[in-house]
């Protein structure tokens, strides 16, 4: 899930654009609604090119439920396959908390 911390339009915009509407009459909707659509799309481009990066509560869940799962695991892999696969399981879970924390 991507949170996003400021709006996709400005409430500032948005009153100002509908402003303009009350003052310029139905004439003018059209290209009132061009320009709303292009600041619209600019700010989607935008956004689509920043990094998503997690926060510290998404890596720390990230944290727990990796610890809540390798109970089952780590008792699976050492009743069926033994040291290898707990050395697996730990590697796997070490992996995974390290790309989670890395910026």
């Amino acid at each position: 899930m991507r949170f996003v911390s400021e709006p996709l339009v400005p409430r500032e915009d948005a009153r100002a654009a509908l402003e303009a509407r009350a003052e310029l009459g139905p004439a003018y909707d059209a290209e009132l609604a061009d320009r709303f659509a292009e600041e619209l799309e600019r700010r989607l481009s935008e956004r689509a090119r920043k990094p998503v990066k997690a926060d510290s509560n998404q890596r720390t869940a990230i944290v727990i439920v990796s610890l809540v799962a390798s109970i089952p695991l780590l008792g699976i892999a050492g009743s069926t396959v033994g040291l290898g696969g707990v050395v697996a399981v730990c590697v796997a879970l070490a992996l995974v908390n390290y790309f989670a924390w890395r910026d």
